[in-house]
This record gives structure tokens, sequence and C-alpha cells, in this order.
């Protein structure tokens, strides 16, 4: 849906207004008025990108209304006039005026004026919206062969050039903004902003100013108006993230936005009509939310026209050698590291893993053992101890009942085991892989009572 923008022209000669409405108003919104008076109750009512302000008006001058809007309105004024004097241009755009045109005019000249101004409007929007997106982007791509991920690219293609409303749902870690990103830049508005709120890190009663924006004055420390993310993703993508965090009574407002496509900021009277797409997220249980009244189940229903669930990474085990793969070029050139990849055994500790932070955990993974190796390939040896520790069972009531020593030996007795087992008891080759002389090795396999037979008994637990 394209949104006609808001322009409000102020003239005082009835047939020169029709002139205007015939001229424009299938290119814009248009209001009218005929004085000033009637110019200032339009702007406290309606949000208006540019003013087209005649300079001779009945009652106010148009410098002098100009005077005052510069006071408390963003809204960028072209003067109007048939005095060709150079002094009044220059005063007009000392007082804050966009630009100046005389009468008559060309609409070719009047249609540019109007566009440049625009453009300077939403310039300062795109300067707010890069101000405020000081969140990191996360790596690029979305990574996937697996049936799973092909389902999600599937949607992704089919919903990008769809205004409606999405629903990405998953645990912590498994790429919904990635997924919401991809979907802004796979549509047709990918020039346009991409807002990410983080619903779960604004403080409560700090939300409905970050979303709708403010007036100045509209509480104690609002000494100047502010854009709130609606306004600014105008156009583009809004990615409400965590929104199952909100509050019932923002979620209510929300609700009314999404149906009304128009948002009030705090403090204001008048509307701004909206037009951004809302591709919102959530980890949590929202039917179980809704169910104990935590959720409105109205917003639900609104927010996942398209639903998206994404898979947890220990559901698509067979992605997680590409995703290493693809984390260890990115942090070689972040780190300035020429690590080629991770050995056999290693690989299977990490794709054995669980992987409780999903991609995100894994990434930071491959971040420090990027980061720490001293190889060109890493081995077990360089895996986070919680790895190799994953596929015992129980670990923590281990933990509580042995001493340090005990749990040592035994973390030691196992990965040995591990090792021996999948170079087939080659104890030279285990050896290697332990960092350790093999006469090391013989010693520890006779401590341990390590033989090829226990490779086929099920471990004790841990």
């Amino acid at each position: 849906m394209i949104i006609k923008r808001p322009i409000l022209i102020v003239e005082d000669e009835k047939n020169t207004r029709d002139s205007y409405r015939n001229l424009l108003e299938k290119r814009y919104s248009l209001f009218m008025a005929a004085d000033a008076k009637e110019m200032f109750e339009i702007i406290n009512k309606e949000s208006i990108d540019v003013i087209l302000l005649d300079v001779m008006l009945p009652g106010m001058s148009g410098l002098d209304a100009l005077k005052k809007i510069k006071e408390f309105s963003d809204t960028e004024v072209i003067m109007v006039t048939g005095d060709k004097a150079v002094r009044t241009a220059i005063e007009a755009v000392k007082l804050g005026a966009y630009d100046y045109i005389t009468k008559p005019f060309e609409i070719d000249d009047l249609i540019v004026a109007i566009s440049k101004a625009l453009e300077k409007r939403d310039l300062a929007k795109e300067i707010l919206y890069l101000k405020s997106e000081l969140r990191p982007q996360g790596f690029e791509n979305i990574i996937g062969s697996s049936d799973k991920m092909q389902q999600i690219f599937n949607i992704i293609n089919e919903v990008s050039n769809s205004q409606s409303t999405v629903l990405i749902t998953g645990e912590s870690g498994t790429g919904k903004e990635l997924v919401a990103r991809a979907i802004h830049r796979g549509g047709d508005n990918k020039d346009k902003p991409f807002i990410a709120v983080d619903c779960a890190a604004i403080p409560e009663n700090l939300v409905e100013s970050e979303l709708f924006g403010h007036e100045k004055g509209a509480f104690t420390d609002a000494t100047s108006q502010k854009i709130g993310k609606f306004e600014m993703a105008n156009g583009g993508t809004l990615f409400l993230d965590e929104i199952g965090n909100l509050g019932e009574d923002i979620q209510c407002k929300i609700l009314r936005v999404l149906e009304e496509r128009e948002i009030t900021r705090v403090g204001g009277t008048k509307t701004i009509k909206i037009g951004a797409r809302v591709v919102s997220a959530t980890n949590i249980d929202i039917k179980k939310a809704i169910k104990e009244k935590k959720f409105r189940e109205d917003l639900y229903y609104r927010l996942n026209v398209i639903p998206v669930n994404l898979p947890k990474l220990n559901e698509r085990k067979g992605d997680i050698p590409t995703l290493i793969e693809h984390f260890i070029k990115i942090f070689n050139k972040e780190l300035g590291k020429k690590v080629e990849g991770v050995s056999k055994e290693a690989l299977e500790f990490l794709v054995n893993y669980s992987w409780p932070g999903n991609v995100r955990e894994l990434k930071n993974v491959v971040e420090r053992l990027v980061a720490l190796s001293k190889e060109s390939i890493v081995t077990p040896r360089g895996l986070p101890i919680e790895i190799i520790l994953s596929e015992t069972e129980k670990a923590e009531d281990y933990f509580d009942k042995v001493s340090l020593r005990e749990a040592r030996d035994e973390f030691e007795k196992r990965f040995i085991l591990k090792m021996l087992k999948k170079v087939n008891w080659n104890q030279s080759k285990a050896a290697h892989l332990l960092g350790m002389h093999r006469n090391a090795l013989l010693y520890k396999i006779k401590l341990f009572g390590l033989r090829p037979e226990m490779d086929k008994a099920k471990s004790q637990s841990v």
C-alpha cells in the first residue's frame, strides 16, 4: 500500500487553493488552510511533512507564521509569494524555510521543490535511525542445507514482497533477527529502514515512548520531541524482538496501531499514518502465555498472519559442519588467523553436543577456538571442557559427590578412551592427538584399566 505524503497548502485565495488541489492531489494527501489560524489547527491535529506557505496572509503574515512553526515543529516549509524581492527570500531562509518560490511558477518547479523538501525530511529521519541502530548486525547469511532450513528459505522467498505481519518463533540463538532481516532485504522496500527493537531490554515505563515517540513536555524528561520506532520504520520494516515480554497495556496499543495503521505520539493529539511492515519474534510459548492471560489472543492472531518457526540447532545437526566452516572464515578475517578447519575427532564432539544456546553459542565457541588456536587444525584438545563432557549424563549430580581429583581422573579416563576408540586403538595416533608421549599414554591405559571391549560397554554415568 502506497501512502501519500501529507502536504499542507496555506493560501487565502480560494481559486489558487483549487489550482493547487488540481495539480497535486494525485501525488499527495492535501490539507488546505486559508490563514494562519486554520493552519495551526491542522498542524495540531495532523502530521504534516511539508507546508506550502504563502507570504501574504490575512491576520498573521506568512513570515510570522513561519517563525512560530519553527518554534515547535520540524516540518519543512516552502514559502510562496508574488514578491520577487531577494530580501524577502533571504529573510524566509533565515527563519528556517527550506525553499522559496515565486508566483507564477512552473508545476515542475513546484514538484521538484516539494520532492527535495521530502527528501530532506526523510534524511533527517534516516540519521535518527542510524544513531539509534547501535546493536550489532550479527553474521550476514543464514546458513543451512537441511530440510528444515530449506523450508525456512522458501517461506522467506514467499513473504518478502508481502506486507502481511510475520511472527517468528524459536529458542534464543536460533537466528530470529537474521530471518527478519532476510525478509526485509528480499522485498521491494529493502532500501527503506529496518528498525529492530528489543522489547525485553526497554524499561516498562519507556516502551510507549520508544515505539510511538513523544512530544516536547510530554513528561518530566521529555525536553525535546522524539520520533518513535514505528515512525522511523515508515516505508520499511519494524522488527519487534521478544514481543512476548510486553505488558498488556502496550499490547493493546500495538494492536490498535496494526488495525488502524496510525499512531499518536505520547503527549500529542495528532495522528500519524504508518506504512511500516511489522515482523515480530518471541522465544516464549506464546499459546501458553495466552492461556495464562499474559498475552492478548487478538494481538497474537494479528501478528501471526505468517508464522515462521525456527528449529533448534540440535534439530539440524547436518548444518553444523557448514556453520563451523562459515564462522572460521569470518573469524580468521577478523582476528588475522589462518585456521583451516577442525579435525574429524573434534568435529564429532561438536556435532554431538546439544547446543542449548543454538547457533549463537556455536558462533561464540568457534570464535574462541580460532582466537586461541596455535595450529592450523582444531583438535579435541582445544575444545571447551563442557563440550567434551557433554556426552556424560547427570554431570551435575556426579560432580556434587566427588572431589576435584576424582572428577579430573574420570574426565581424563573418558577422554583417553574416546581418542583410542577414534583411532581403533592405534596407540601412536592416539598419543599424537592427545599431545602426549606414547609411554605416558601406556601408563594411563594401565592406570585406568582401559581395554578395547570397554567401547562396547555403556560408560558409567557422570
